[in-house]
């Protein structure tokens, strides 16, 4: 089984769709640095509904041993910085991350990337779900930007069009 490094977005989304649980039936560890524990602790303290990852005995906090200074110049927050880093120190892991700019470097430097959508498709692949569609609409619901193509083309990857 793969080990995962996740970012705020993939968690925050999982936790207020009610599936969040489906990270550790995909991955043996899920890695989340402290910029991303930080950045949900300000997400509750300023009254939004985010998850503790120390909540969870399956999250384990990793921290980079050095920064991408590189990075720094691009659109990038903490969290997607240190989960980059993190991700280039352990390329073998899967990175989870939702932001297009974050995704389209983690790509590029050759890593291996999921979104909060694919961890749905392959629950679902691997009979932990038997749905995805309501997933999807209840992200749609909680504010994720789901276009109606990429609802279809999920749907249809999941064969549920």
């Amino acid at each position: 089984m793969a080990r995962a490094i996740c970012n705020t977005s993939p968690l925050l989304y999982l936790y207020r769709i009610k599936a969040i649980d489906l990270l550790p039936l995909l991955f043996e560890e899920v890695w989340v640095p402290e910029a991303v524990v930080e950045e949900l602790s300000i997400g509750r303290r300023s009254g939004y509904d985010a998850p503790n990852p120390a909540d969870y005995t399956w999250v384990k906090i990793a921290n980079p041993r050095t920064a991408q200074s590189e990075w720094l110049a691009t659109d990038l927050g903490p969290g997607e910085l240190a989960v980059l880093a993190l991700a280039l120190e352990n390329p073998d892991c899967v990175v989870l991350l939702d932001d297009l700019m974050a995704r389209r470097t983690a790509r590029a430097a050759g890593l291996q990337v999921w979104g909060t959508l694919k961890v749905l498709l392959e629950s679902k692949s691997r009979g932990f779900i038997t749905s995805v569609e309501p997933f999807v609409n209840h992200l749609i619901e909680m504010g994720m930007w789901i276009d109606e193509d990429l609802r279809r083309r999920i749907l249809t990857l999941a064969g549920e069009a």
